[in-house]
Protein backbone atom coordinates (compact mmCIF):
# COMPACT_ATOMS: atom_id res chain seq x y z
CA UNK A 1 0.00 0.00 0.00
CA UNK A 2 1.16 3.69 -0.15
CA UNK A 3 1.80 6.05 2.21
CA UNK A 4 3.30 9.56 3.04
CA UNK A 5 6.39 8.47 5.28
CA UNK A 6 8.78 10.62 7.81
CA UNK A 7 12.00 8.86 7.95
CA UNK A 8 13.84 11.52 10.27
CA UNK A 9 13.07 14.99 11.39
CA UNK A 10 13.50 18.01 9.28
CA UNK A 11 13.84 15.91 5.63
CA UNK A 12 10.69 16.08 3.61
CA UNK A 13 8.26 13.10 3.40
CA UNK A 14 8.05 10.68 0.96
CA UNK A 15 5.03 8.97 -0.74
CA UNK A 16 6.50 4.97 -0.85
CA UNK A 17 5.35 1.50 -0.46
CA UNK A 18 4.76 -0.25 2.48
CA UNK A 19 3.42 -3.36 3.88
CA UNK A 20 -0.48 -4.10 4.54
CA UNK A 21 -0.45 -3.50 8.18
CA UNK A 22 -2.61 -6.23 10.49
CA UNK A 23 -4.70 -4.82 13.21
CA UNK A 24 -4.07 -6.13 17.09
CA UNK A 25 -6.13 -6.68 19.99
CA UNK A 26 -8.64 -3.85 20.19
CA UNK A 27 -7.61 -2.13 16.73
CA UNK A 28 -9.48 -2.03 13.49
CA UNK A 29 -7.65 -1.59 9.76
CA UNK A 30 -9.61 1.07 8.33
CA UNK A 31 -9.50 1.11 4.32
CA UNK A 32 -8.75 5.00 4.20
CA UNK A 33 -10.65 7.12 2.25
CA UNK A 34 -9.61 10.46 2.75
CA UNK A 35 -7.61 12.78 5.37
CA UNK A 36 -7.97 16.27 6.78
CA UNK A 37 -4.68 17.96 6.98
CA UNK A 38 -3.01 20.41 10.12
CA UNK A 39 -1.06 22.77 10.58
CA UNK A 40 0.23 20.26 13.53
CA UNK A 41 0.75 18.15 10.76
CA UNK A 42 3.92 20.85 9.66
CA UNK A 43 5.27 20.75 13.28
CA UNK A 44 5.18 16.63 12.62
CA UNK A 45 7.62 17.07 10.24
CA UNK A 46 10.04 19.46 12.31
CA UNK A 47 9.42 17.55 15.54
CA UNK A 48 8.07 20.47 17.20
CA UNK A 49 4.15 19.18 17.67
CA UNK A 50 3.37 17.85 21.19
CA UNK A 51 2.43 14.29 21.11
CA UNK A 52 5.05 13.47 17.49
CA UNK A 53 5.98 10.05 17.48
CA UNK A 54 9.67 8.73 16.58
CA UNK A 55 10.04 7.94 12.97
CA UNK A 56 9.64 6.91 10.73
CA UNK A 57 5.85 7.26 10.96
CA UNK A 58 3.10 8.08 8.21
CA UNK A 59 1.81 11.88 8.75
CA UNK A 60 -2.01 12.41 8.98
CA UNK A 61 -4.17 13.42 12.19
CA UNK A 62 -7.85 12.37 10.93
CA UNK A 63 -9.28 9.82 9.01
CA UNK A 64 -12.34 8.64 7.69
CA UNK A 65 -13.35 5.51 6.07
CA UNK A 66 -14.29 2.14 5.89
CA UNK A 67 -13.61 -0.99 8.05
CA UNK A 68 -11.41 -3.39 6.46
CA UNK A 69 -10.92 -5.88 9.41
CA UNK A 70 -10.73 -5.79 13.27
CA UNK A 71 -8.49 -7.51 15.58
CA UNK A 72 -9.15 -9.69 18.43
CA UNK A 73 -11.97 -8.72 21.21
CA UNK A 74 -13.27 -5.76 18.36
CA UNK A 75 -17.54 -5.81 19.10
CA UNK A 76 -17.43 -2.35 17.65
CA UNK A 77 -17.34 -0.84 14.72
CA UNK A 78 -17.45 -4.06 12.21
CA UNK A 79 -16.10 -4.79 9.05
CA UNK A 80 -17.78 -2.59 6.60
CA UNK A 81 -19.22 0.32 8.41
CA UNK A 82 -18.44 3.90 8.08
CA UNK A 83 -16.48 5.48 10.60
CA UNK A 84 -14.27 8.62 11.55
CA UNK A 85 -11.52 8.65 13.89
CA UNK A 86 -8.65 11.02 15.06
CA UNK A 87 -5.62 8.84 15.16
CA UNK A 88 -3.02 11.56 15.91
CA UNK A 89 -0.73 9.75 12.95
CA UNK A 90 -0.87 7.77 9.98
CA UNK A 91 -4.00 8.59 7.79
CA UNK A 92 -1.97 9.74 4.67
CA UNK A 93 -2.09 5.77 3.32
CA UNK A 94 -4.43 4.18 2.12
CA UNK A 95 -4.72 1.49 4.53
CA UNK A 96 -4.28 2.20 8.59
CA UNK A 97 -4.23 0.28 11.94
CA UNK A 98 -6.31 2.29 14.96
CA UNK A 99 -8.17 1.49 18.10
CA UNK A 100 -11.17 0.81 17.98
CA UNK A 101 -12.37 2.66 20.65
CA UNK A 102 -11.87 5.96 18.56
CA UNK A 103 -13.84 5.21 15.78
CA UNK A 104 -16.96 7.73 15.16
CA UNK A 105 -20.12 6.27 13.69
CA UNK A 106 -20.59 8.13 10.35
CA UNK A 107 -23.92 9.37 9.70
CA UNK A 108 -25.29 8.89 6.56
CA UNK A 109 -25.69 12.32 5.42
CA UNK A 110 -21.73 13.33 5.78
CA UNK A 111 -19.33 12.07 3.15
CA UNK A 112 -15.78 10.83 3.69
CA UNK A 113 -14.30 13.92 2.89
CA UNK A 114 -16.08 16.32 5.10
CA UNK A 115 -15.73 14.03 8.08
CA UNK A 116 -12.16 13.96 7.34
CA UNK A 117 -11.92 17.54 7.98
CA UNK A 118 -14.28 17.98 10.51
CA UNK A 119 -13.37 16.21 13.93
CA UNK A 120 -10.12 18.56 14.52
CA UNK A 121 -11.45 21.49 13.73
CA UNK A 122 -15.26 21.90 14.74
CA UNK A 123 -13.81 19.89 17.30
CA UNK A 124 -11.56 22.43 18.92
CA UNK A 125 -13.77 25.06 18.56
CA UNK A 126 -16.50 23.61 19.92
CA UNK A 127 -14.89 22.39 23.01
CA UNK A 128 -13.09 25.35 23.39
CA UNK A 129 -15.87 27.70 23.31
CA UNK A 130 -18.00 25.89 24.95
CA UNK A 131 -16.51 23.40 27.52
CA UNK A 132 -13.73 26.08 28.24
CA UNK A 133 -14.64 29.43 27.44
CA UNK A 134 -18.41 28.97 28.72
CA UNK A 135 -19.36 31.58 25.46
CA UNK A 136 -22.47 32.92 26.23
CA UNK A 137 -25.66 34.44 24.29
CA UNK A 138 -24.90 37.78 23.58
CA UNK A 139 -21.27 38.33 24.07
CA UNK A 140 -18.45 39.30 21.68
CA UNK A 141 -15.95 37.11 20.33
CA UNK A 142 -12.74 38.04 18.47
CA UNK A 143 -11.56 35.40 16.03
CA UNK A 144 -8.12 35.85 15.09
CA UNK A 145 -7.18 33.72 11.82
CA UNK A 146 -10.67 33.36 11.14
CA UNK A 147 -10.57 31.85 7.71
CA UNK A 148 -8.31 29.53 8.78
CA UNK A 149 -9.27 25.39 9.63
CA UNK A 150 -9.85 25.95 13.27
CA UNK A 151 -10.87 29.60 13.13
CA UNK A 152 -13.63 29.63 10.38
CA UNK A 153 -15.50 26.49 12.75
CA UNK A 154 -15.13 28.95 15.62
CA UNK A 155 -16.52 31.65 13.48
CA UNK A 156 -19.74 29.20 12.35
CA UNK A 157 -20.44 27.80 16.18
CA UNK A 158 -20.09 30.81 17.87
CA UNK A 159 -22.61 32.21 15.83
CA UNK A 160 -24.62 29.66 16.44
CA UNK A 161 -23.86 29.77 20.37
CA UNK A 162 -25.46 33.32 20.53
CA UNK A 163 -22.24 35.32 20.27
CA UNK A 164 -21.93 38.35 18.30
CA UNK A 165 -18.87 37.34 16.38
CA UNK A 166 -15.39 39.69 14.97
CA UNK A 167 -13.84 37.64 12.51
CA UNK A 168 -10.01 39.21 11.85
CA UNK A 169 -8.67 37.60 8.83
CA UNK A 170 -6.18 38.89 6.08
CA UNK A 171 -7.39 40.00 2.60
CA UNK A 172 -11.71 40.53 1.36
CA UNK A 173 -11.65 37.58 0.01
CA UNK A 174 -10.68 35.17 3.84
CA UNK A 175 -13.17 37.98 5.36
CA UNK A 176 -15.56 37.09 2.70
CA UNK A 177 -15.53 33.31 3.40
CA UNK A 178 -15.92 34.73 7.12
CA UNK A 179 -18.82 36.74 6.56
CA UNK A 180 -20.74 33.52 4.77
CA UNK A 181 -20.06 31.74 8.58
CA UNK A 182 -22.10 33.78 10.11
CA UNK A 183 -19.70 36.75 11.19
CA UNK A 184 -20.96 39.91 12.60
CA UNK A 185 -18.08 42.30 12.05
CA UNK A 186 -15.09 42.20 9.66
CA UNK A 187 -11.22 43.17 10.31
CA UNK A 188 -8.65 43.07 7.91
CA UNK A 189 -5.49 41.98 9.64
CA UNK A 190 -3.25 42.61 6.64
CA UNK A 191 -3.54 46.86 8.24
CA UNK A 192 -6.08 47.29 10.31
CA UNK A 193 -5.21 48.87 13.86
CA UNK A 194 -6.60 45.55 15.63
CA UNK A 195 -6.44 46.83 19.00
CA UNK A 196 -8.50 49.77 17.96
CA UNK A 197 -11.25 48.21 16.18
CA UNK A 198 -12.27 45.69 18.51
CA UNK A 199 -12.35 48.40 21.18
CA UNK A 200 -14.47 50.54 18.53
CA UNK A 201 -17.16 47.80 18.42
CA UNK A 202 -17.00 47.18 22.49
CA UNK A 203 -14.05 45.06 23.36
CA UNK A 204 -13.80 41.44 23.02
CA UNK A 205 -15.04 38.78 26.02
CA UNK A 206 -13.92 36.15 24.59
CA UNK A 207 -10.39 35.90 22.59
CA UNK A 208 -10.21 32.57 19.76
CA UNK A 209 -6.32 32.44 18.49
CA UNK A 210 -5.08 30.34 16.49
CA UNK A 211 -2.52 32.96 15.42
CA UNK A 212 -0.49 34.05 18.47
CA UNK A 213 2.24 37.17 18.12
CA UNK A 214 1.52 40.78 17.59
CA UNK A 215 -1.86 39.82 17.18
CA UNK A 216 -2.45 37.98 20.55
CA UNK A 217 -0.96 41.14 22.00
CA UNK A 218 -3.27 43.17 20.67
CA UNK A 219 -6.35 41.04 21.07
CA UNK A 220 -5.16 41.09 24.63
CA UNK A 221 -5.52 44.69 25.32
CA UNK A 222 -8.95 44.99 23.70
CA UNK A 223 -10.46 42.62 26.10
CA UNK A 224 -13.24 43.32 28.46
CA UNK A 225 -13.16 42.73 32.36
CA UNK A 226 -13.30 39.40 32.80
CA UNK A 227 -12.42 38.70 29.01
CA UNK A 228 -11.37 34.99 28.23
CA UNK A 229 -8.57 34.09 25.83
CA UNK A 230 -8.20 30.62 24.36
CA UNK A 231 -5.12 29.61 22.74
CA UNK A 232 -5.53 27.45 19.74
CA UNK A 233 -2.19 27.80 18.33
CA UNK A 234 0.39 29.87 16.99
CA UNK A 235 0.71 30.13 12.72
CA UNK A 236 2.41 33.06 13.15
CA UNK A 237 5.59 31.23 14.63
CA UNK A 238 5.46 33.61 17.60
CA UNK A 239 4.21 32.46 21.12
CA UNK A 240 2.73 35.03 22.73
CA UNK A 241 4.14 36.03 26.38
CA UNK A 242 2.05 37.37 28.91
CA UNK A 243 2.43 39.67 31.74
CA UNK A 244 0.55 38.58 34.70
CA UNK A 245 -0.17 42.22 36.15
CA UNK A 246 -1.94 42.64 32.65
CA UNK A 247 -4.34 39.64 33.99
CA UNK A 248 -4.85 40.68 37.63
CA UNK A 249 -5.54 44.73 36.29
CA UNK A 250 -8.88 43.23 34.46
CA UNK A 251 -9.41 39.79 35.67
CA UNK A 252 -8.94 38.67 32.58
CA UNK A 253 -8.27 34.42 32.26
CA UNK A 254 -6.11 32.85 29.90
CA UNK A 255 -6.74 29.43 29.07
CA UNK A 256 -5.27 26.52 26.83
CA UNK A 257 -7.12 24.04 24.45
CA UNK A 258 -5.31 21.05 23.21
CA UNK A 259 -8.43 19.05 21.68
CA UNK A 260 -6.17 15.39 21.54
CA UNK A 261 -5.25 15.56 25.04
CA UNK A 262 -8.83 15.17 25.91
CA UNK A 263 -8.13 11.60 24.53
CA UNK A 264 -6.53 10.70 27.58
CA UNK A 265 -7.54 12.65 30.54
CA UNK A 266 -11.50 13.30 29.93
CA UNK A 267 -12.55 11.56 26.98
CA UNK A 268 -15.82 11.76 27.63
CA UNK A 269 -16.08 15.78 26.82
CA UNK A 270 -14.72 15.32 23.41
CA UNK A 271 -17.02 12.53 22.61
CA UNK A 272 -20.13 14.19 24.03
CA UNK A 273 -18.73 17.78 21.86
CA UNK A 274 -18.30 15.31 18.78
CA UNK A 275 -21.99 14.08 19.48
CA UNK A 276 -23.34 17.56 19.40
CA UNK A 277 -21.60 18.47 16.49
CA UNK A 278 -22.46 15.86 14.45
CA UNK A 279 -26.02 16.45 15.39
CA UNK A 280 -25.84 19.82 14.21
CA UNK A 281 -24.50 18.56 11.20
CA UNK A 282 -27.34 16.39 10.39
CA UNK A 283 -29.55 18.99 10.89
CA UNK A 284 -28.36 21.31 8.62
CA UNK A 285 -26.93 24.31 11.39
CA UNK A 286 -23.06 23.31 10.13
CA UNK A 287 -21.74 23.77 6.70
CA UNK A 288 -18.17 22.95 6.48
CA UNK A 289 -15.74 25.01 4.20
CA UNK A 290 -12.99 22.55 2.45
CA UNK A 291 -10.95 25.10 -0.21
CA UNK A 292 -8.94 22.28 -1.52
CA UNK A 293 -9.72 18.49 -2.38
CA UNK A 294 -6.06 16.50 -3.36
CA UNK A 295 -4.85 13.30 -3.94
CA UNK A 296 -2.50 11.74 -1.65
CA UNK A 297 0.25 12.48 -4.84
CA UNK A 298 0.04 16.16 -3.88
CA UNK A 299 0.25 15.88 -0.23
CA UNK A 300 3.17 18.31 -0.27
CA UNK A 301 1.32 20.95 -1.77
CA UNK A 302 -1.54 20.52 0.55
CA UNK A 303 1.29 21.20 3.03
CA UNK A 304 2.69 24.18 1.70
CA UNK A 305 -0.89 25.30 1.47
CA UNK A 306 -1.22 25.10 5.29
CA UNK A 307 2.10 26.66 5.36
CA UNK A 308 1.74 29.81 3.62
CA UNK A 309 -1.64 29.95 4.84
CA UNK A 310 -3.09 30.46 1.28
CA UNK A 311 -6.43 27.78 2.08
CA UNK A 312 -9.68 28.62 3.91
CA UNK A 313 -11.27 26.08 5.82
CA UNK A 314 -10.33 22.68 5.57
CA UNK A 315 -7.55 20.75 3.14
CA UNK A 316 -8.49 17.39 2.64
CA UNK A 317 -6.91 14.08 0.64
CA UNK A 318 -9.14 11.84 -1.27
CA UNK A 319 -7.39 8.47 -1.17
CA UNK A 320 -9.74 6.84 -3.72
CA UNK A 321 -9.90 2.72 -3.61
Amino acid sequence: MLAYRIDSFGTPPNLIETPLPVPGGGQIRLRIEACGLNFADLLMIEGRYQDTPEPPFTLGMEVAGVVDAVGPGVQHPHPGDRVALFGGQGGLAEYGVFEAARAVPLPESMSSTVAAGFQIAYGTSHLALDHRARLQPGETLLVLGAAGGVGLTAVEIGKLMGARVIACARGPEKLEVARRAGADHLIDATNADLRAEVKALGGADVVYDAVGGAQFDAAFRACNPEARLLTIGFASGTVPQIKANHLLVKNLTVMGLYWGGYLTFRPEALTGSLAQLFAWHAEGKLQPHISHVLPLSAVAEGLELLRNRTSTGKVVIEIPG
